[in-house]
């Protein structure tokens, strides 16, 4: 069934929120238009993601919608780290719209939002929120999730609702990062020792051979 249901197709998006006067955030998949009068929005935010408590606090958020020249780094700072101890947008690239904290970096276009509802869904909530304010931004085309995989060649973290474990493929050698789910397509242990993760930068002591 897995692979069936990765045949659904998903954006990459970054979803912001004020912790008190710290901005923090994290990367979704699935974001998508419910209405148009009024514009609603739904999203998908797993129950352990520390960005879901700010916006059960808070009860708002805002969604930059990245293509595909925003940064990899960015989706590693805010897709593969935790805000409970981290300030995630340290080097990320980003300015206030309606109070909420939105992405410079490449960006197809930015939104704020109020919550409507949140509804349990499992090990996800889904959240309804009206759209409040908006601004363009690249012309560049919105990165896709299947852009994501092949182009950039990041995974899904554990979080996602999209996880699955790697299948091994047969007759090919590749190491896969136990970090961000990056996959190295070779023997990685023949790196320097010095290597580290293109995509969240850590040794390739992380790597696990699949």
């Amino acid at each position: 069934m897995s692979n069936i249901l990765r045949k659904l197709s998903y954006g990459v998006y970054a979803v912001l929120a004020m912790d008190g006067e710290r901005p923090t955030g994290c990367i979704v998949n699935t974001v998508f238009q419910i209405s148009s009068q009024p514009a609603l929005i739904a999203i998908s935010m797993n129950k352990d993601n520390y960005t879901y408590e700010v916006l059960k606090n808070t009860g708002r958020f805002s969604v930059s919608i990245l293509s595909e020249d925003t940064r990899r780094e960015v989706i590693t700072d805010l897709g593969f780290r935790s805000g409970r101890d981290t300030n995630k947008l340290t080097d990320v690239d980003y300015y206030m719209l309606d109070g909420l904290p939105v992405l410079r970096e490449e960006c197809s276009g930015v939104f704020t939002c109020d919550i409507r509802s949140m509804t349990d869904a499992g090990t996800h909530f889904v959240i309804l929120a009206e759209v409040k304010e908006s601004a363009n931004g690249s012309e560049v085309a919105p990165m896709t999730y299947k852009y994501y995989h092949e182009v950039i060649k990041g995974g899904a973290p554990k979080n996602a609702p999209t996880y699955v474990p790697e299948e091994v493929v047969a007759a090919e050698e590749r190491y896969v990062c136990d970090v961000c789910g990056y996959v190295y397509e070779g023997d990685v242990t023949k790196e320097p020792e010095d290597f580290r993760c293109p995509m969240c930068g850590v040794l390739k002591s992380y790597f696990k051979k699949k």
